[in-house]
């Protein structure tokens, strides 16, 4: 009998931003993605986390950020996640050039990769890498809030890391976090816990390019998902192991996490797949007011002085 998987696939990842409006108007009306969590970065209470995912934010939907006000832009390079990317229904690639274009979003012209998907890549305003992978092997049903579901996001399809040599993180993937080398082709090395969109890790080998440097524009960490907190503990023992070095269990709210550097320098974390969104707000009204951790709530006039209002008319978003 073999024994369960300590990683199951991707279950968040977070960016920095430097305008918690500009990012609110890009993500929630020109991706259609929902808005299922305002709250704020529990170590930085005076700056915004604003989680966007599904309906209601289920792991490997959820981009999340910390929008710095006036931060300037990063610069992405090796040692960096440099680029995310959404799986869409491979019968929207049309409508989705068409969406682009009225946005006035540049974007490059479609490419093939490994024979089994089309990628279109673009950036949002800070310079964040994105792309929309057409395909027709995701079963799961996006958030078809303002977008239907014909050519809604259904959420990630994989995650882009540039490295200086992949054999030392692609040992990390294997050895410790679950997942499998499923596909390689020239420099692109891909690894999953699972074959299935949502849980693609695509290792570059790109030794000549710069090291990247965090600002706007850039990802800040990686999550993968772990089912519980038993679950947590035995991984973080075997990273451990491997003589990296890893946080406590932290207190998230809607997961717990532990953080720890893989050997090409991208922060990872792993976070449980449990309790979710809805333990603070019902899952109709999910992103619609401030919530903040119970050990803040005291302060939460204080709090959200600091914060900017933040809503935005989504109808001229709408398909």
């Amino acid at each position: 009998m073999s024994n369960p998987q300590l990683i199951t696939g991707i279950h968040h990842i977070t960016a920095i931003a430097s305008r918690s409006e500009k990012n609110l108007e890009f993500y929630a009306g020109i991706l259609g993605l929902r808005l299922v969590k305002k709250t704020v970065n529990f170590d930085a209470p005076e700056v915004y986390h604003l989680y966007y995912g599904d309906e209601t934010g289920r792991p490997g939907t959820i981009l999340t950020f910390f929008p710095y006000e006036g931060l300037t832009n990063g610069r992405h390079g090796k040692g960096m996640l440099n680029t995310t990317s959404f799986s869409v229904p491979s019968a929207s690639v049309e409508f989705w050039q068409k969406r682009l274009n009225h946005f006035n979003i540049p974007f490059k012209k479609p490419l093939e990769r490994f024979n089994r998907e089309l990628a279109i890549y673009f950036e949002d305003m800070d310079g964040l890498g994105l792309e929309l992978i057409f395909n027709d092997n995701d079963p799961r049903t996006g958030y078809s809030g303002l977008l239907s579901e014909s050519h809604c996001i259904r959420g990630f399809y994989s995650a882009e890391i540039w490295e200086e040599g992949y054999e030392r993180t692609a040992g990390l993937l294997t050895e410790q976090l679950d997942h499998r080398l499923i596909a390689e082709k020239g420099n692109r090395f891909r690894y999953a816990a699972t074959d299935q969109p949502g849980n693609y890790i695509d290792l570059v080998c790109s030794p000549d390019s710069l090291r990247g440097h965090a600002g706007s524009g850039t990802v800040h960490h990686i999550a993968f998902s772990t089912p519980d907190s038993g679950s947590q503990l035995e991984l973080r023992n075997k990273i451990l192991q491997r003589k990296l070095n890893t946080t406590p269990v932290l207190d998230r709210k809607y997961f717990t996490s532990i953080y720890f550097r893989e050997p090409g320098g991208v922060l990872f974390e792993a976070a449980t797949a449990i309790p979710g969104f809805t333990v603070d707000e019902d899952a109709a009204q999910l992103g619609e007011h401030l919530q903040l951790p119970e050990w803040l709530e005291k302060e939460k006039d204080s709090i959200s002085g600091k914060l900017k209002p933040l809503t935005i008319d989504l109808t001229p978003y709408k398909e």
